[in-house]
């Protein structure tokens, strides 16, 4: 089942600019004026919530394809709880993602064609090379993880270009600009709802969808929602309360349990109903977040440097998981059932500090180049 909805439902990613954004630290220009200041509390809550989704995406990945891969015999159903958990926030990770970057991407669209060429379509796909490369070397050193991977050349030729990999974040945002760039002068529902139906079919799976292009099919509606919804969002979450978290909550909770009960997940256009929920949710628990700093600050701080923890996390984990894979396995019942409740959280936890740790090793030897196309200040995550 888990299986199933990793290869069928958006990747993680997996993984924008109030300023929702990837950065890195070079400084080689001025900063181009797509945002607000990163002290508003617009940018507070944006950042919190992209500081959520990267930790949601990488405790997915842990969890699929390092938790559920080792062999438990503890006699409780700990592992497939976790995985049912993870499987909840599928509706959200990505869909908040791409709003939240098509938000802040309204700026950035309305630049000269040239600008946005370079600074945004080039910048990302110079980054999903880049790193592509690196993946596919790391990954063939830790073939026991499942997750998707090039084994030949004609592999890789199709993961640059028509199937994506875990990288596809990236992929995506050069494509959706490039669309957002090409339609910006149409009427709204003109672009909105053909986005629409393309998500609806993708998720009902009436499209060929391997790898990962189910979910750049069924993203490209909120990173359109997002740009061009954008005033509305703003003012959605600069009026949140208490009361309507409460309501969104409840609504993403009913949502997810009718979809189960009913086992709708693949009827046409359910599972994009239940990702706007799921997003309105999100916005609104974001903003209300915002308001709590002690904790909203360093979600808000992770969230402007998603960059290096989307690229790095990946081969960490991989390198992790031939590590520990067989030691956690060879364990007694009592000293897996001491770890297995904690060890998702504790192993997120490690991949994130150690894909961060990479990245400032990679600065200071100046392999800035790995995080930012040459020439050009940084790349934004839309925005």
């Amino acid at each position: 089942m888990i299986r199933q909805l990793t290869e069928s439902r958006p990747a993680e990613l997996e993984p924008d600019a109030t300023r929702v954004r990837f950065r890195h630290r070079q400084r080689t220009g001025p900063a181009p004026a797509s945002a607000p200041a990163a002290g508003s509390h617009r940018a507070q809550w944006a950042d919190a919530a992209k500081g959520v989704c990267i930790i949601l995406v990488v405790l997915w990945h842990v969890v699929v394809k390092d938790y559920l891969q080792i062999d438990w015999h503890v006699g409780v159903p700990v592992p497939g709880l976790w995985g049912t958990l993870g499987e909840q926030f599928l509706p959200l990770r990505m869909p908040l993602f791409f709003t939240i970057s098509g938000v802040f991407a309204a700026n950035a669209a309305q630049r000269p064609w040239r600008v946005v060429a370079r600074s945004r379509i080039a910048g990302f796909l110079y980054l999903y090379v880049v790193w592509l490369l690196i993946h596919t070397v790391v990954l063939a050193a830790a073939p026991e993880l499942p997750t998707d991977r090039a084994t030949s050349a004609l592999g890789l030729l199709e993961q640059l270009t028509i199937t994506p990999s875990n990288l596809w974040y990236l992929y995506a945002l050069a494509l959706y600009f490039t669309i957002a760039k090409v339609t910006r002068r149409l009427p709204r529902a003109l672009v909105l709802v053909p986005a629409a139906a393309l998500s609806a079919v993708a998720a009902a799976g009436l499209l060929y969808t391997p790898g990962n292009r189910a979910g750049l099919y069924q993203n490209l509606v909120f990173f359109l929602a997002g740009l061009s919804l954008r005033p509305q969002i703003q003012r959605w979450a600069a009026t949140a309360s208490r009361r309507r978290l409460l309501l969104t909550s409840g609504g993403y909770v009913l949502a997810l349990a009718a979809m189960a009960v009913t086992g709708a997940q693949q009827w046409f256009g359910v599972w994009p109903a239940v990702s706007v929920v799921a997003v309105i949710f999100g916005i609104t628990a974001a903003a209300r977040l915002s308001l709590w700093s002690a904790l909203s600050r360093p979600l808000a701080r992770l969230g402007r440097i998603t960059l290096p923890i989307y690229v790095i996390h990946m081969p960490v984990l991989a390198l992790l998981h031939r590590l520990l894979l067989v030691p956690v396995s060879g364990l007694g019942g009592s000293g897996q059932g001491l770890i297995v409740l904690g060890y998702p959280i504790l192993l997120s936890g490690l991949v994130i500090g150690l894909s961060l740790a990479v990245h400032r090793g990679l600065l200071a030897v100046r392999a800035g180049w790995l995080f930012a196309l040459p020439g050009t200040r940084r790349v934004e995550a839309a925005g």
